[in-house]
């Protein structure tokens, strides 16, 4: 059974053990904006439902995120705001949520009298479409346990984060700049609840990890973290390879889907309902909108100008998995397989084979190319341009069970599930390192030793990365730049 089918479980355990703690006094803490009062249970504080940023409805509908409004007295912080607007819920059976456009809160999880104690700050993953800080998987009760404070967060999704306009001010990356205002109210806030705002590490998962990628890359994030890991995904591919990844193709994209909806003009649009807007089809990206993010991460990295802090990042030995395990793959389909979601050029470039001897070579062939091209070669490409800079780099390949899909590391991290990785993540957290006595040890990554941690079964050092196959990727993708560079 793999990690991703006992999220229930581990979901219902985590609700469980928030329940009431008859006798003691509400913890409270003080924020910018005023004071809270949050619940108790096992000698873990938790403040639900705190507000980072101003409603983004109305006018506020596409603008950056605003400053959250004060208040007199006690606010209670004992509920889960509603989710941002959405269809579906990643991951794929997580317990339905209740969706809002006014979504922008967090929720803190802190060890009782938590003093200077490092910060943890989860980005959720979906595909920019999906997901939540309240998503019952990502509680932070048992990593607080750890001697850590864990912080969710909601970023606006779809359509209402990620549409860009010709009208619109600043726009393509509002889910990016929630991400951004949400680490600057941690900065300002959390030491209120015993967190030290010069320890905060950024960790997130698929799509939550490609934006540490580019928060990295961006000038707007610069000294909100010190730390970051990032599991299963990065922004390090050629962005000439989809034209919506730069401005001008993503406001096309963004009068394409106005017209759609059946918005003249901008005007038009903020006034439609949000669960109108969600009906219509829309593709988020990760774009450079030239303020958020002015270049491309692989661009910035390579000259160095990254915003420099030690990194922990890996790929799962199965990813491929989740995006094939409903096809029938046989040795006459499967490159016909591949092009049906990526680009039949780069696959060959990459060296994939036309043909292969039978049906289980042809399944294997694309797991791994999958794997590869859209988590591996990204994550060994950060880690290699980031150890230029940085001795403080590590990497893994998770491979647990009997199928290590994407996603399937994450009870682990959060300690729902008993492994070394909880001790390893927050010993980073604390100190940029993941080493600490009781634990195996794990060898800092340099491109000329590419080691790292295989966190299987056994945990054990070696190579998390299959650098040959890696290796033809980063030719394929070579070319892609120089081609467009003789243009």
């Amino acid at each position: 059974m793999s990690g991703i089918r006992l999220w229930p479980i581990v979901c219902a355990l985590s609700l469980f053990a928030f329940g009431a703690q008859a006798g003691a006094a509400p913890p409270q803490a003080r924020t910018e904006q005023g004071l809270l009062e949050g619940v108790e249970a096992d000698g873990v504080t938790v403040f639900r439902g705190v507000p980072f940023a101003a409603p983004p409805v109305g006018d506020l509908r596409w603008r950056a995120p605003q400053p959250a409004a004060g208040w007199s007295g006690m606010r209670k912080a004992d509920r889960f705001s509603p989710v941002c607007m959405q269809k579906g819920s990643y991951p794929e059976d997580a317990p339905p949520e209740r969706s809002s456009e006014d979504c922008l809160y967090l929720n803190v999880w802190a060890p009782r009298g938590a003093r200077k104690l490092p910060v943890m700050v989860w980005i959720y993953g979906g595909a920019l479409r999906n997901g939540s800080g309240s998503t019952p998987l990502y509680a932070g009760d048992r990593l607080a346990r750890h001697d850590v404070i864990v912080v969710t967060f909601n970023y606006r999704l779809g359509v209402f984060g990620f549409l860009a306009h010709p009208e619109i001010e600043q726009s393509g990356a509002f889910g990016l700049q929630d991400q951004i205002a949400a680490l600057t109210w941690v900065k300002h806030n959390i030491a209120g609840f015993g967190g030290d705002p010069d320890r905060v590490t950024v960790f997130g998962q698929s799509s939550g990890a490609m934006s540490i990628s580019v928060l990295m890359a961006s000038p707007l994030a610069k000294g909100l973290f010190q730390r970051a890991i990032a599991q299963s995904g990065g922004l390090f591919e050629p962005i000439q390879i989809l034209l919506e990844l730069a401005l001008p193709g993503a406001e096309q994209a963004g009068l394409k889907f106005a017209a759609a909806a059946g918005g003249a003009n901008l005007q038009q649009l903020r006034a439609k309902p949000a669960d109108e807007l969600l009906k219509v089809p829309f593709n988020p990206n990760l774009i450079i909108d030239g303020h958020v993010l002015t270049r491309s991460p692989y661009e910035i990295f390579v000259e160095g100008e990254q915003n420099d802090v030690p990194v922990l990042v890996g790929v799962n030995r199965d990813e491929g998995d989740y995006f094939v395990r409903r096809d029938t793959i046989t040795a006459a389909n499967f490159r016909s397989e591949l092009e049906h979601s990526l680009p039949a050029f780069l696959i060959d470039l990459a060296g994939v084979p036309r043909q292969v001897a039978n049906d289980a070579e042809a399944r294997t062939t694309v797991l791994t190319f999958h794997r590869d091209i859209r988590f591996g070669w990204d994550m060994w490409t950060w880690a290699r341009l980031a150890s230029r800079k940085n001795r403080s780099v590590f990497a893994y390949e998770f491979s647990r069970g009997p199928v290590a899909t994407h996603g399937a590391e994450m009870p682990y991290v959060f300690d729902r599930l008993p492994s070394t990785m909880a001790t390893y993540w927050t010993n980073f957290a604390k100190t940029g390192d993941p080493n600490s006595a009781g634990v195996p040890a794990w060898p800092a990554f340099t491109e000329s030793n590419p080691q790292g941690m295989l966190l299987g079964d056994e945990v054990r050092s070696g190579k998390p990365f299959d650098e040959q196959a890696l290796a033809r990727i980063d030719k394929a993708y070579a070319t892609v730049r120089a081609n467009v560079a003789r243009k």
